[in-house]
């Protein structure tokens, strides 16, 4: 089959749950022997292969910076992406059977929609997140706002064979309009190879590891840890990952001279946050907003409970169940996230058990493999859902 994937981010240029799972897709499908093109931006020097072993990497744009320094998505990138999709689309969507897209950035799905009635391949979109109304014009102002949730109606109202990856943004495809098909794919996860689950270290140790964008409420952690130290004094904690939000922790940990014990190393390897996640008495991620939250996963997969924190827009609570792999605070106040903390220590070993037993009744639906067969069902040329 001629697969065409979609999404203005590749892995590991860029680092983020959908990157992870597109590039597991493209790699895969190409494993299994389909013929497989991944549309992007350029986000490597020129001339330099982007790295991905059977699969085709097409530039739909030149390099560009997809963040403000506050931490949110630029316009003008996903307008020329968008543009850069159209274009490929008009000249060589008749090559393709079928066109996967991320949802976001909107331009290039809106792209898709247009053209496939003239190239007759199936569309199938990704959709990570669905944002309400009041969300977007929090993120953007009122009249921004108004404009991006359009832009967003127009893009679920378009033909299309829908996934997502929780119940929450399946319930708001539902409630925006979304006509056909819509499944919800549980597995995100590339396992590593079967290992014996690490104890915790001694003394114990919290990582986060994500960026420092201001959904993420990694500011939050520092006091959050200060507080938990009230209970266990020898606690120590990694704060992996960089973004706008940095500056502010590290004044933070420098506020409560917290440096003996708190480290915030920024971008590190791979294998050292999996290192430390691996020995960690948990995983905190105190997000607002999460369409999934792998990390949650590879903590699972490594028997380490995980702390999140319920709020409306946060599909990462669906991926802990209380007191089983994990704990769910009330808030992201330094008391309830230190209460969570200090909760899944007073659990000690039954819960990094129980955490275990969780993710082995549940690898094969977490796993991308899991979901890959489920995206290869769908993409059948002349589906109806799919060609629709």
């Amino acid at each position: 089959m001629r697969i065409c994937l979609v999404y203005d981010c590749l892995f590991p240029h860029t680092v983020g749950g959908a990157e992870r799972w597109l590039r597991s897709v493209a790699e895969r499908l190409a494993r299994e022997g389909h013929e497989v093109t991944y549309l992007t931006l350029r986000q490597w020097d020129e001339g330099v292969d982007p790295g991905v072993p059977g699969v085709r990497v097409v530039e739909a744009g030149p390099r560009m910076a997809l963040y403000t320094e506050g931490g949110r998505r630029r316009m003008l990138p996903p307008l020329v992406f968008g543009l850069g999709v159209l274009w490929h689309l008009l000249r060589r969507g008749g090559d393709y059977d079928v066109v996967h897209t991320a949802s976001f950035p909107f331009f290039s799905l809106l792209a898709a929609a247009a053209v496939r009635p003239l190239r007759r391949f199936g569309l199938v979109v990704d959709w990570y997140e669905v944002w309400t109304r009041a969300y977007w014009e929090e993120y953007l102002g009122a009249l921004g706002g108004r404009v991006g949730h359009l832009v967003q109606k127009l893009c679920v109202l378009a033909p299309q064979r829908a996934f997502c990856f929780s119940s929450l943004a399946e319930r708001r495809l539902r409630e925006e309009g979304l006509r056909g098909d819509v499944t919800v794919l549980r597995g995100m996860f590339e396992a590593p190879d079967a290992r014996e689950p690490s104890p915790a270290a001694s003394p114990p140790h919290v990582v986060y590891a994500g960026r420092h964008i201001p959904e993420k409420r990694v500011p939050a952690l520092v006091g959050a840890l200060v507080e938990a130290r009230k209970e266990l004094p020898e606690l120590r904690a990694t704060i992996f990952g960089d973004g706008p939000d940095r500056p502010e922790v590290l004044r933070l940990i420098e506020e409560h001279d917290a440096g003996s014990w708190l480290r915030a190393p920024g971008f590190v390897s791979s294998e050292e946050v999996q290192s430390a996640i691996r020995s960690a008495l948990c995983l905190v991620l105190p997000s607002r907003r999460e369409g999934y939250g792998m990390v949650i996963v590879e903590a699972s997969a490594a028997a380490v409970p995980a702390v999140v924190v319920a709020d409306d827009d946060n599909a990462a609570v669906e991926l802990v169940d209380e007191g089983v792999n994990g704990t769910i605070a009330a808030s992201a106040s330094a008391a309830d996230l230190a209460d969570a903390i200090v909760r899944v220590a007073a659990a000690g070993p039954a819960l990094r058990a129980s955490t275990a037993s969780w993710y082995a009744e549940r690898a094969d639906r977490l796993s991308v493999g899991g979901s890959l067969e489920t995206l290869v069902a769908a993409y059948g040329s002349g589906r109806p859902s799919v060609r629709a």
